[in-house]
C-alpha cells in the first residue's frame, strides 16, 4: 500500500500540522504503508505537475493549515491542478483524508472544503482530523491527542486496506450532471502532456508571444480595411473643394472611431488633405463618423452641424464658417 501526503502550508517550524502529518507517518510506516510527502510550496513552479503523482498511490493526505482564512493559496492550486490535468479514473479509486490545523478560526470549513474538493473531483473522502492549536508545545507533549492522531491513521489504513465504500452524495451528483460540462475532453495521457507544458515557463512564454503575433496580423487585417473610409473622405473634399483668393487656413477633425485625426490645409487654390499631427491648426473640430458622412453628402453643412452641438469646435470661428465657403456639397 502507498499513501502520498501533500501538504499545503508554508513549511514554518511552530506549523501545527507538520506535527500531525509527521505523527502520521509514522504510524503508517509502523503498518508497512509506503508513504511519500510532497511539500507543496516546495514545487510551487510545478504544481500542475503534481497530479500525475497521483498514479500510483491507493489513498492520500490533504494536510493545510488554516493561518487567516480558508486553506491557503498552495492546496487551492493543487485541487485546481487536480480538477483540470488529473486522471479522473483514478481519482475515482483514490482515498483521501483532510488533515487541516488552525491558528486561528476555521479548521472545520477548511476540512469541509477539502471533503467537498475531493468528492466534486470524484474521488473517496474518508474522515479526516482538524483541530485548533494555541501552544505547540502544549500540543505535542498531550498524550491524548497523540492517541487520536494515531487512531486517525489507523483507521485510514483500515479504510483503504477493506476498500470500504460510502454512501452517495449530492456533490457526486453535481460532478456527473452540471460540472462535467465544464472540462476538456481529454485522455489521461494528454492530460498529463498539458499539465507539463502549463508548468513550462518556456513553453507559456512562447505561446503568449505567438499570441501576441496572431493578435497584431489581425489588428493590421483590421486596419487595412480603414484607409478606404479614410480616403473616401478626402477624395469628396478634393472633388468639391472651391478656391478662396487671399485665404489660408488649416483644420483639424477628430473623426470618432478614427485613429488619426484629419488634417486639412487651404493655401488659395491648394488643398492638402492627410491623416496625422499638426500643432498649429486654426480650427480644432470634433464630430462623429455619421455627421462626416452627412455633411460629405449635403445633407448638413459645417456649421449647421456646429449650431446644433452634433460638432464641436474651437479656434477662429470666422474661420470656421468659411468651411461651407471652400467645401460646396449641394
Amino acid at each position: 500500500m502507498k499513501i502520498n501526503i501533500y501538504y499545503g502550508g508554508r513549511g514554518l517550524l511552530d506549523d501545527p500540522t507538520l506535527y500531525v502529518v509527521g505523527k502520521m507517518e509514522e504510524v503508517l510506516k509502523e503498518l508497512r504503508v509506503t508513504v511519500e510527502r510532497y511539500n507543496i510550496f516546495e514545487s510551487k513552479n510545478s504544481i500542475s505537475t503534481l497530479p500525475q503523482t497521483l498514479k500510483d498511490a491507493d489513498g492520500i493526505i490533504l494536510a493545510t493549515t488554516v493561518e487567516w482564512l480558508g486553506i491557503g493559496g498552495y492546496m487551492q492550486q493543487f485541487l485546481d491542478a487536480c480538477w483540470l490535468y488529473g486522471d479522473k479514473e483514478k481519482i475515482k479509486t483514490t482515498y483521501m483524508q483532510p488533515i487541516v490545523m488552525s491558528t486561528t478560526y476555521g479548521e472545520r470549513e477548511g476540512e469541509s472544503t477539502l471533503m467537498n474538493a475531493w468528492e466534486i473531483l470524484g474521488g473517496l473522502p474518508c474522515s479526516g482530523i482538524c483541530g485548533y492549536v494555541d501552544d505547540l508545545v502544549s500540543f505535542e507533549m498531550n498524550h491524548d491527542y497523540s492517541l487520536i492522531i494515531e487512531k486517525k491513521a489507523e483507521n485510514l489504513y483500515r479504510t483503504i486496506s477493506q476498500r470500504q465504500k460510502g454512501l452517495p452524495t449530492s456533490n457526486q451528483a453535481v460532478t456527473r450532471t452540471i460540472l462535467r460540462t465544464q472540462q476538456l475532453e481529454l485522455t489521461p495521457q494528454e492530460s498529463e502532456q498539458l499539465s507539463q507544458y502549463v508548468s513550462d515557463d518556456s513553453y507559456v512564454k512562447k505561446q503568449k508571444e505567438d499570441i501576441e503575433e496572431l493578435t497584431s496580423i489581425f489588428k493590421d487585417k483590421l486596419n487595412e480595411q480603414q484607409p478606404d473610409t479614410q480616403m473616401e473622405y478626402i477624395i469628396d473634399l478634393q472633388a468639391h473643394f472651391v478656391a478662396q483668393s487671399d485665404f489660408a487656413a488649416t483644420y483639424l477633425f477628430m473623426i470618432e472611431g478614427e485613429k488619426k485625426p484629419l488634417v486639412v490645409s487651404v493655401a488659395n487654390d491648394e488643398l492638402d488633405c492627410h491623416y496625422g499631427q499638426e500643432e498649429n491648426v486654426d480650427v480644432y473640430a470634433k464630430l462623429s463618423a455619421e455627421v462626416m458622412e452627412n455633411i460629405l453628402a449635403g445633407h448638413m453643412t459645417f456649421q449647421r452641424a456646429f449650431m446644433t452641438g452634433e460638432m464641436t469646435a474651437k479656434g477662429n470661428f470666422k474661420t470656421l464658417r468659411m468651411l461651407d465657403q471652400i467645401f460646396i456639397f449641394v
